[in-house]
């Protein structure tokens, strides 16, 4: 005898998060994290209060329905290019900053759990005792049942930065947009914490980013995502319910998008 029940309750679930998608823009969205955004106010790791507050930002977008995915860095254990600078073999050292984005990815799957969101890590480094090895229509399978996906190890390749990785990977998810999660409202046209007169942008143009060197993303992510087609959106994390917003189409940070 089949066991319907489970099923019909987890298609209701999906139904229910479907049908809060009425005043939503973008149904599918990667969201980059950066590694040292889970430091907080510590010097290194993770801070437990960071990824708590993550969650708490993520919850009401995954509850309205919207398809998360999400690739964090791991610049708060150990970055590639340091170790390079410091005399490590640049493949060896990007190795290491793989490795430490699972732990990052981990600890927010951990962290969503609790708080009652279906969540699953897929690593782009094949270690099938912690997280599910990365397989494009795995990922996109759980994010049709409502799953978030946190997508762990870069491009599974030295020489890749997890900028590149994430807009590789909303190309391959099919996403709508690129949400990029920094500690600043915006892209500007001069760092604004040494430059009071430094103007934020609404839009820009991918071509402009790259010219003017505005650091977005690393200039192998910003092609990617032009030559794609795949907006970027820029946007202060910290500050409450931002997220939903962005999600919405409302004016948060700045958007890359293709020249008129």
């Amino acid at each position: 005898m089949t066991n319907t029940r489970g099923r019909d309750v987890a298609l209701a679930g999906i139904e229910e998060r479907e049908a809060g998608l009425s005043d939503i823009k973008y149904g599918r969205v990667l969201l980059k994290l950066s590694g040292e955004a889970l430091m907080g106010s510590q010097a290194y790791g993770i801070d437990p209060a960071v990824p708590q507050r993550l969650a708490e930002e993520i919850r009401p977008v995954w509850e309205a329905g919207v398809q998360v995915a999400i690739v964090v860095g791991g610049g708060n254990i150990f970055r590639g290019l340091s170790g390079a600078a410091a005399g490590m073999d640049r493949a060896q050292g990007d190795n290491m900053g793989m490795l430490a984005t699972v732990i990052n990815s981990l600890s927010l799957q951990d962290c969503f759990e609790r708080n009652g969101m279906d969540c699953r890590v897929m690593s782009a480094i094949e270690m099938r005792q912690i997280a599910e090895p990365y397989i494009r229509r795995r990922a996109i399978r759980h994010l049709e049942k409502g799953r978030i996906t946190i997508y762990a190890a870069g491009t599974g390749n030295p020489y890749f930065t997890t900028d590149t990785a994430a807009a590789l990977r909303a190309c391959e998810i099919n996403a709508e947009v690129l949400m990029k999660a920094t500690n600043v409202d915006g892209i500007y046209d001069a760092d604004p914490r040494k430059n009071p007169d430094a103007r934020r942008f609404e839009t820009i143009s991918y071509r402009e980013v790259l010219n003017r060197d505005l650091k977005v993303m690393d200039a192998t992510a910003t092609a990617l995502c032009h030559d794609n087609k795949m907006p970027i959106m820029v946007f202060d994390i910290k500050q409450p319910g931002v997220f939903m917003k962005a999600v919405r189409g409302e004016h948060v940070g700045t958007t890359v998008v293709e020249e008129d």
